[in-house]
């Protein structure tokens, strides 16, 4: 039993405290402040983020109504309303956002021998963006079009693990291909891309700096076969359809990108749809390649889950530095959920975990005991006996 610790305070034992101070003095986060920390900042967005709080008095009322237990949740601050709203607003984001990479480096070492593919053991990753809609009027820098406000989160995410490895948020006017500017590209690793990415000069960097990327192809791409490759009739019946070398032949494709590439196309029978794709890999089996692009639907998935399951849609402060804290308090908080995933070895979403420890964050009981006991009670009440009901 671990008697005394309750649930959160276990939780947080994934922040590494040493390191998350030096980020705070390098930020200077705790200059002048008297009792409420940074540190008290992030537990308590956290356990807004593990609670669904909805505004500042929602967490002051939830956080007061057990004052004798902040203690054990490991604030050592008074929650005030003011007090966490001044904090969103002047404290710099980017504590927030280092604390958050050097969770995810955390992350990446306990998913490093998880693969997709067999044939695939590189790392992977898939970039997009998506758009959370925000009041015009409220948010006056984050315009989007006449009446309408927003920003796009420009995320990478590690296929293994499904962990976000970089998020830039920007104006939702921005158009996508331009976030690739912002990316440091990793020699030997996979990127992959919608449509939406592709461009000549910039798929050509990528390509110079030693890594691989897929990306899907755009209408009216003007080019030339080279080399036409003979599909075994086992990956057709799979759906591959050509695997091809092709140089660019349009004026601004030869200027911008010279070199020889990949074109793979492939059918998915579950969509009914025909999917053409370009990548500077040529050792690798097409049949994988094609694969390996189906497997971007990760990231839309990871899009839709923090949609519906963290507390980015509405936020607790107006200004670009209190927007900004709040994601990546929220991406923290998805970081360590994975990273207890992968300790303890559940089998379950992280969803369920989740909700498991929000409804436990109080209690002084062993995370570890808490999570395999509630999985073990889950599956023994799917084989009971059960009438049938349509029987």
């Amino acid at each position: 039993m671990n008697i005394g610790r309750t649930v959160f305070s276990q939780m947080m034992d994934c922040i590494p405290k040493r390191q998350f101070q030096k980020i705070v003095q390098h930020y200077h986060g705790d200059c002048r402040v008297r009792e409420f920390s940074c540190l008290d900042q992030f537990l308590c967005l956290a356990f807004a983020q593990l609670t669904a709080r909805e505004s500042l008095r929602d967490i002051e009322a939830c956080l007061s109504a057990q004052p004798e237990k902040l203690y054990h949740l490991g604030i050592r601050g008074r929650v005030r309303r003011s007090t966490l709203a001044d904090a969103n607003e002047k404290r710099d984001w980017r504590i927030f956002s280092e604390l958050a990479h050097v969770l995810i480096q955390t992350a990446r070492q306990l998913y490093t021998n998880d693969a997709l593919i067999d044939e695939l053991k590189e790392v992977a990753y898939a970039f997009d963006s998506t758009t959370i809609s925000l009041c015009l009027k409220l948010f006056p820098w984050a315009k989007f079009r006449r009446r309408k406000g927003g920003i796009k989160l420009h995320t990478l995410i590690n296929l293994r693990g499904n962990i976000p490895s970089f998020i830039w948020i920007s104006p939702a006017r921005m158009h996508d291909v331009l976030a690739l500017d912002t990316l440091s590209f990793e020699p030997g690793a996979y990127y992959i891309f919608d449509r939406a990415y592709f461009d000549f000069t910039r798929l050509y960097r990528i390509h110079q700096s030693g890594a691989f990327y897929i990306v899907r192809d755009k209408k009216n791409i003007c080019f030339q076969v080279i080399e036409s490759r003979p599909v075994d009739p086992l990956d057709y019946g799979s759906g591959l359809r050509c695997d091809q070398t092709i140089r660019f032949t349009s004026a601004k494709g030869a200027r911008e990108y010279p070199e020889l590439l990949r074109r793979i196309k492939y059918y998915v029978a579950d969509s009914n749809q025909t999917y053409t794709i370009f990548t500077n890999k040529f050792l690798v089996p097409a049949l994988a390649i094609s694969q390996f692009y189906h497997a971007r639907w990760q990231i839309e998935l990871f899009f839709k889950w923090i949609k519906q399951h963290l507390r980015i849609k509405v936020f607790l402060g107006t200004s670009f530095n209190a927007v900004s804290t709040q994601i990546w308090i929220a991406m923290s908080v998805y970081v360590i959920v994975a990273i207890i995933k992968k300790r303890f070895m559940l089998t379950h979403d992280p969803y369920r975990i989740m909700r498991i420890l929000s409804l436990h964050l109080f209690e002084q009981v062993d995370i570890q005991q808490l999570l395999t006991e509630t999985v073990s009670e889950k599956s023994e009440s799917e084989f009971c006996n059960q009438l049938s009901l349509f029987d």
